[in-house]
């Protein structure tokens, strides 16, 4: 009877909890239980009598069963098993838990951000400086060059020019390796090409036309040429004269040596250097009169200028060459003998006349 007027006087409190009404019921007995055997909990001492928690009335009780109540309700948001007042106060909050301690401030990450949350560092705590490497700042690079204003320099000589001076360009640019023959006095590709190699080697641009400024370099880099080395009887040595040529008035040309030479009774008068036709167009060997002189002459079979002309066998003559002082032997003739010193070749057509002797021989 006693215990049907706790459930009545716990039910206003259980509105809503039904579910939970058993629970109660089946706990209040556990914790009875639980203190029944020696245990002083508040309850235990409440039921067994002569204290302020000990229902004796209808109306009594009913002042006592809210309390009790209450602590059921309690007991039960507590969780669902024995409670042990030790473990019950170790689960509750102390007064201190209730104020949330102060967040630490974020440590730096290398790019200076905080490294948890959205915490920004302590304004009076300047912010570390990033741990990235230092580097070497860039060396500024210099400004473009300009482009030269200036005019180009004067060009003296090119390719087709003739004279003393291109003779002695000619002698001071074998005089350090760069022309390989002896001088002829006109321009042409051999001495194109031997200029060109001077300027590159000077850090010059390789026009291959002697302006002022390599004509400056070379005249500071070489001496006066002499006259043996402006105009030197041929590039190679004269060859030892066939019989033929030791008597008379004799234009004495070896193919072997390739000079030919003016010879008066044995003696030699002047010597230049020659080439001869290809081995489908050969110059004829022998011995044969000069019959015809023509000093500007131009073939009428090849339509090529044959200056200084002097015809010794059909169609073939001593002539001057630009060719020959272009390209050198490089190159060949149609059966002529070319010369290509025009300076000498000149004087020996005002030397020679009709009827003089020409020789070629191995």
């Amino acid at each position: 009877m006693r215990h049907r007027r706790i459930d009545r006087t716990v039910e206003p409190y259980e509105v809503g909890e039904a579910g939970m009404a058993g629970m109660a019921d089946r706990n209040v007995g556990a914790e009875s239980d639980a203190y029944a055997g020696g245990g002083d909990g508040p309850y235990t001492r409440g039921l067994q009598g002569g204290d302020p928690y000990t229902w004796r009335d209808h109306r009594g009780r009913r002042a006592a069963g809210v309390t009790a109540g209450v602590l059921v309700t309690a007991a039960l948001a507590a969780g669902c098993g024995p409670q042990d007042p030790g473990a019950d106060a170790l689960r509750q909050p102390s007064a201190r838990a209730t104020t949330a301690p102060a967040s630490p401030a974020p440590s730096p990450t290398d790019d200076g951000k905080g490294g948890t949350g959205t915490a920004e560092p302590s304004p009076s705590t300047p912010p570390p400086s990033p741990s990235a490497p230092p580097t070497t700042p860039p060396t500024p690079s210099s400004p473009a060059p300009r482009p030269s204003t200036a005019p180009p320099p004067e060009v003296l000589m090119r390719t087709g020019s003739e004279g003393a001076q291109v003779r002695e360009l000619q002698a001071r640019l074998r005089q350090i390796g760069h022309f390989g023959r002896n001088p002829t006095g006109y321009y042409g590709k051999v001495t194109a090409d031997s200029v060109r190699s001077f300027q590159a080697k000077r850090g010059t641009e390789a026009t291959g036309s002697t302006d002022a400024d390599t004509w400056r370099k070379l005249l500071t880099m070489t001496r006066t040429p002499t006259a043996d080395e402006l105009d030197p009887p041929t590039e190679r040595p004269v060859a030892e004269p066939d019989e033929r040529c030791l008597t008379g008035r004799v234009l004495c040309i070896s193919k072997k040596s390739r000079t030919l030479a003016w010879m008066i009774d044995g003696r030699v008068v002047s010597a230049m250097d020659v080439r001869f036709g290809s081995e489908y167009t050969p110059t004829r060997e022998g011995e044969f009169p000069v019959y015809w002189k023509s000093r500007d002459h131009v073939s009428t079979l090849y339509d090529t200028p044959m200056p200084y002309a002097l015809f010794f066998s059909g169609g073939q003559a001593v002539h001057y060459s630009a060719d020959f002082a272009a390209n050198g032997y490089g190159g060949a003739s149609h059966g002529c003998v070319n010369v290509r010193d025009r300076k000498k070749v000149a004087a020996l057509f005002d030397q020679v006349k009709n009827g003089d002797k020409v020789v070629i021989y191995w």
